[in-house]
């Protein structure tokens, strides 16, 4: 009782992963590029992600969308 359920569609999903830190200084750039070019998707959620050994720092930017009706 009191729990709802909501079902979201989702039509794909978009993986940003860089691990350079000149790369990570572009990373908005890059995802901004990609929203400009895909005017026709809504992004609905989306995750960060970090991780890092002894040596490399890894972001990872995943967006999920749907395609606009």
């Amino acid at each position: 009782m009191g729990q709802e359920r909501f079902i979201v569609r989702i039509d794909g999903v978009k993986v940003f992963s860089v691990t350079k830190a000149s790369d990570r200084d572009l990373l908005g750039e890059d995802i901004n590029r990609w929203l400009r070019e895909n005017k026709d998707l809504e992004v609905i959620s989306q995750e960060v992600r970090q991780s890092s050994d002894w040596e490399f720092h890894c972001i990872t930017i995943v967006l999920f969308y749907r395609v606009k009706r």
